[in-house]
């Protein structure tokens, strides 16, 4: 790893980002975004590097190109969400709708697809640094006046200015960040329902591919989270031919 590729001199309070990816261009215009935005990075080329990095990485979020050269980032993803307990973000290219769905199940934070606007990648690290509750989230910039209320439903509520699920009791119920925009989805149009091509229009073009699976494995792991007989839903239910609908109340089971 060459000098210039080792660490962004930045000062001290900055979250670290460790950019995994073989292309020194996508790296050093990483690097640029980055600093420019209040964080620092760490630039690795692929997974030799970071595991370089030791048992202590000194990360605070990790953000992995799943195209590198000689390994998969997939894999490299898997690896470093057994052995840390660190947020993963993803970076994919066309073409890489399989690779996207495993990463799902694997449990990754977010994903963006290239070529990704930089003001949509800057907000995606900080909303996952906020949800994992990590000390080195930056403050959002511009802050909306007022505060947003929780919105509840059953023993749950979601606190949509710290974007968290929290059980009665203020317990926190981890969610990634295409959960969480799920299910503040279904929120707002509660009672409702939502067929897939309105969900798909409102998680972004990232799932413009393979969409059945990828919003399965989506309302899969989201009951799982919410409800008590995932097999069994009573908030976020499926309407055969139609679509989804989200239940707030204490309804019955659905059939």
């Amino acid at each position: 790893m060459g000098q210039s590729d080792a660490q962004y001199s930045a000062g001290k309070g900055r979250p670290k980002v460790a950019v995994i990816d073989d292309d020194p261009d996508m790296r050093l215009a990483l690097e640029a975004l980055l600093f420019e935005n209040g964080f620092e990075a760490v630039l690795l080329r692929g997974g030799d590097d970071f595991r370089a990095l030791g048992s202590s990485p000194g990360v605070d979020l990790v953000l992995i190109d799943l195209k590198l050269d000689g390994e998969s980032g997939l894999v490299l993803a898997v690896e470093i969400r057994t052995r840390f307990d660190l947020p993963i973000v993803m970076l994919t290219g066309v073409g890489d709708e399989i690779d996207k769905i495993v990463g799902l199940e694997i449990g990754a934070d977010d994903y963006l697809m290239k070529p990704f606007n930089p003001r949509e990648l800057v907000a995606r690290l900080r909303a996952v640094l906020r949800r994992y509750g990590s000390a080195a989230a930056l403050p959002e910039q511009g802050r909306k006046e007022g505060q947003q209320e929780p919105i509840r439903f059953g023993d749950m509520r979601l606190n949509r200015e710290a974007r968290q699920l929290e059980r009665e009791g203020g317990d926190e119920i981890s969610l990634t960040n295409a959960e969480y925009r799920l299910l503040d989805y279904f929120l707002r149009y509660p009672e409702t329902i939502i067929p897939r091509p309105r969900l798909l229009a409102e998680l972004g073009s990232e799932l413009s591919q393979n969409v059945d699976r990828t919003i399965d494995v989506l309302i899969l792991r989201l009951r799982r989270k919410i409800e008590k007989v995932p097999s069994k839903p009573v908030h976020l239910q499926t309407r055969r031919g139609q679509g989804y609908i989200f239940v707030r109340g204490n309804a019955r089971d659905a059939p």
